[in-house]
């Protein structure tokens, strides 16, 4: 669109018209001319469970768009959000824009084929849904992919099972080792929900999660979500 940059979808633009500007804490009265977007350590947040409180409503109101938004429209949005403006800025779950940045565009499949693969150190990646499915992957063989997709709902099931009984500890992101250093994972399993849907990013190697590309990755799937509901209506 005029006048906007682009996320992610052109690496270059990364660099060339989409940086930010430097955080600083604020309340809900920064310069119209600012717009805002959740950063990796947002994302991880907003979207870490499934029952959404009401800070997380109002952090992934800033993915539900085909722009990014100003602080006048992100409280349209979310009526909650100049309650947690300051604190999202503050605890560095949302970054100031210099401009407006225009969401993925692509298909999620070819989104995927290169977005989930600079989440991981040794660019190997796949995406699964809660059930088991593979819904993308990067550098990983079909069938490895199916087994460690199969590995996530297996996973999820027994989580599910340890906080019916009173242990939350297996609730969250875990990490498979095959050495006794516990250095570098073999792969690490990372959970996340977007609209009540389940997913899994499991990542080979070092787990890239401060990147970038972890709010392209949430933003497009939340558009998808959020374009099929409209065709369906």
């Amino acid at each position: 669109a005029p006048g906007t940059g682009c996320l992610f979808t052109r690496f270059s633009c990364r660099h060339a018209g989409a940086a930010a500007i430097e955080i600083q804490p604020t309340a809900m009265t920064a310069s119209a001319s600012e717009w805002l977007i959740l950063t990796p350590t947002g994302v991880l947040h907003a979207f870490a469970r499934k029952q959404r409180d009401e800070s997380a409503l109002a952090l992934q109101a800033l993915l539900a768009g085909d722009t990014t938004l100003d602080l006048a429209g992100w409280a349209r949005s979310a009526p909650s959000a100049p309650e947690i403006a300051a604190q999202a800025l503050e605890q560095g779950w949302v970054q100031r824009l210099a401009r407006p940045l225009q969401g993925p565009d692509a298909k999620l499949d070819d989104l995927l084929q290169y977005v989930i693969a600079s989440l991981s150190g040794e660019r190997r990646a796949v995406l699964a849904s809660e059930g088991g499915f593979c819904l993308g992957r990067a550098g990983v063989e079909q069938d490895e992919a199916d087994a460690l997709s199969a590995a996530a709902a297996d996973y999820s099931e027994f989580s599910a099972r340890q906080v019916r009984r009173g242990w939350t500890g297996a609730n969250g992101y875990v990490s498979f080792h095959a050495d006794p250093e516990f250095l570098l994972p073999r792969f690490s399993f990372v959970p996340f929900w977007v609209d009540g849907a389940g997913y899994w990013l499991l990542l080979g190697g070092e787990p890239l999660l401060n990147n970038p590309a972890l709010v392209e990755l949430l933003w497009g799937i939340k558009l998808t979500g959020s374009r099929f509901g409209n065709t369906q209506a």
